[in-house]
């Protein structure tokens, strides 16, 4: 990857359209109808994306696919609207070959909003106006050795961290300073990139306690620099930090899961406090300061029919959200989960599902995603109406608010907390990042 590769706009199917066009004003015009996944496709349909429901839609694509990212907190400012936009991210590769996986910082930048068809035709851009509105991409890699199962971004003591999941077994902390700084200078990114042919980054820690890979692990939002890793065998590790750059990792697991551990969430308000998922379908709360043996304070036995993928924990209200491989959504409010019976539950994803948030600007809205190749925006302060508004989605449920497709495989997904409504999602097809006009 270098500097001068671009995004290209992305076209997802939102929409069924025949593809017999009119040829000319007397033929009757295409029938477009709302596409819902699942549905299947007529003989000459096709699904074309309906633009006019994003404020912004792009993508973005590496060599290699990124099947986790994170996004890194900038300087830039909150709650930014104004077009157009920039944002950074660290995602990490999952080749085929161990040897040719890499950890990539990316600077995704001048993304301006979607344009609508009917604006093309009223005001047509110049070839130099459509160049000035095209996004840039830029990236500046780190060899990693194994694929990249998930990577966390950290700012601690003023320097962007990443830690990554190796899926050698090994959890590696990484400083972005260099590669940051590579991505906002085009000259300093050439030479970056001359020199990282010849060398190689070094992790400033790595932990090899592991007695499997993984794939979960958290940064606490409330203990500077403390992390939660944990692995395919069972184990949760606790790392705290110490000096120079290092950290220690308590090599006494905590004891309570009987399979993998899928995720792993510490809370955003309560110091101390860790959440953790698995495929033995569990839900755990732990308290940290106790021994590992005692350290599971609560759970919820079955949580899901099957896997317990991914949770994530609500910034304003005590509440967490699952997903599982039944396809399930469940809201759990910690008040009453000893009661083991969640507050909501949904089923509306077709598959898996792999990545769950809830947004960072309102705590009823959330976004889910899974391997049927779709996201869906969800808002909890929507009620059900006496009298469904169209036949087409009178079986969905009405807190469904948007369906984003054109994904292949869709990983995880994250809202951006300093982009109002952002969405970045990864697959192995790619990056999107999109605002829809629902939020």
């Amino acid at each position: 990857m270098s500097d001068s590769e671009k995004m290209d706009v992305c076209h997802d199917g939102t929409e069924s359209e025949d593809e017999s066009v009119a040829e000319n004003e007397n033929e009757s015009p295409v029938k477009k109808d709302v596409y819902l996944p699942g549905k299947p496709l007529e003989e000459g349909e096709e699904l074309v994306c309906d633009q006019s429901a994003y404020v912004m839609l792009h993508q973005a694509r590496t060599g290699a696919p990124c099947l986790s990212f994170d996004v890194i907190e900038d300087n830039l400012g909150v709650n930014r609207e104004n077009f157009p936009l920039t944002c950074y991210i660290v995602a990490g590769t999952q080749g085929h070959q161990n040897h040719v996986n890499n950890v990539v910082v990316m600077k995704l930048h001048n993304l301006h909003k979607t344009i609508e068809e009917e604006d093309e035709e009223d005001d047509e851009l110049s070839d130099n106006e459509d160049e000035i509105q095209e996004p840039k991409f830029a990236a500046a890699s780190i060899k990693h050795q194994g694929g990249v199962n998930r990577i966390r971004s950290y700012k601690y003591n003023n320097i962007t961290l990443a830690a990554s999941w190796s899926e050698l077994g090994r959890v590696n902390i990484w400083d972005l300073t260099e590669q940051l700084q590579a991505v906002d200078d085009g000259e300093l990114l050439k030479v970056y990139n001359n020199q990282n042919k010849s060398h190689s980054t070094k992790p400033l820690f790595t932990f090899s306690g592991h007695q499997k890979e993984g794939f979960s692990m958290d940064w606490s939002p409330t203990m500077p620099g403390v992390l939660a890793t944990g692995d395919c065998r069972r184990d949760i590790h606790i790392w705290t930090p110490s000096e120079s750059n290092s950290w220690s990792v308590d090599q006494r697991p905590l004891i309570g899961h009987t399979d993998s551990v899928e995720d792993l969430q510490w809370s955003p308000e309560e110091r101390h406090v860790l959440a953790s998922c698995s495929v033995d379908r569990t839900i755990r709360i732990w308290d940290t300061r106790s021994s590992p043996n005692e350290a599971c304070k609560l759970i919820v036995k079955e949580a899901h029919k099957n896997d317990v993928n991914v949770i994530n924990w609500n910034k304003g209200e005590p509440f967490i959200l699952s997903g599982g491989d039944d396809g399930f959504l469940h809201i759990w409010d910690l008040r009453s989960i000893r009661s083991e019976k969640p507050l909501a539950s949904f089923k509306h994803h077709l598959g898996p599902i792999t990545t769950v948030e809830w947004s960072p600007v309102d705590p009823a809205v959330f976004a889910s995603g899974g391997e049927d190749n779709q996201i869906a925006l969800w808002d909890l302060s929507v009620e059900k109406e006496d009298e469904p508004s169209s036949e087409d989605i009178e079986d969905l449920p009405p807190q469904l608010m948007f369906i984003h497709q054109g994904q292949t495989n869709i990983k995880e997904l994250h809202w951006h907390p300093q982009l109002t409504n952002v969405i970045i999602s990864t697959a192995e097809s790619g990056f999107n990042i999109f605002r829809t006009i629902s939020f």
